[in-house]
């Protein structure tokens, strides 16, 4: 178990890393977001899409992090969050910052129900690639109302009831993006994406696939 988590670590920081510098081959980090909405009796399809996310300034520094030193953080990206508080048009918000340091409002987070690593075809790999799936699933009581935003983080707590948001407001209408707060005392949030809002009822199963390919 150790030596998976150590991979799953240190996969983390290199995908991650990418998406500030350059490699000979050309590829930049990239995240892609499937989002499935189910009616939970019948599985009917109610909401289906696929968008690319923002990759925020933190991200670059929970990957110094990683690789400093293995002990600290305790984890990399380790939950999803979605909220409401999205700006701009409720059928088109505005695109965040990259600066972006927490949802404008957080109504739930969870942690994965399943990382996966794909290979070229997509198909699952029993080995390290360069392609990790993050899936959350938040069932018919969960993370009910009108979606417009959501989020992967590196959470201090491992209780996803328990949350240390950065008091540094910067992205969306907020604060300038302050790089001297010690960001080990907060949740780190390293992609962010906003979206038409979609009202996620208390009959339907939310999946959220999260894809990271470098």
């Amino acid at each position: 178990m150790r030596g998976r988590e150590h991979m799953k670590r240190a996969n983390t920081a290199v995908a991650l890393g990418l998406h500030t510098g350059y490699r000979e081959t050309g590829v930049q980090l990239h995240g892609t977001v499937f989002f499935d909405m189910r009616d939970a009796r019948s599985g009917e399809s109610l909401v289906e899409w696929q968008k690319d996310n923002i990759i925020t300034l933190d991200a670059g520094i929970l990957v110094a992090r990683l690789c400093k030193d293995n002990a600290e953080p305790a984890h990399g990206i380790n939950m999803l969050a979605v909220g409401t508080g999205a700006l701009g048009a409720v059928l088109n918000p505005d695109t965040p910052s990259n600066q972006q340091r927490s949802l404008n409002q957080e109504i739930a987070r969870k942690a994965f129900e399943n990382t996966t690593f794909r290979d070229a075809q997509g198909a699952a790999s029993s080995i390290a690639t360069n392609v990790v799936d993050f899936t959350t699933v938040f069932n018919e009581s969960e993370a009910v109302g009108p979606l417009n935003e959501m989020a992967l983080l590196s959470t201090l707590s491992a209780n996803a009831a328990i949350t240390n948001p950065n008091p540094n407001t910067s992205g969306q209408g907020g604060q300038p993006y302050d790089p001297t707060i010690d960001v080990s005392q907060y949740d780190s949030e390293v992609n962010h994406l906003t979206f038409g809002a979609v009202v996620k009822p208390a009959t339907a199963i939310l999946s959220i696939t999260w894809r990271i390919s470098f």
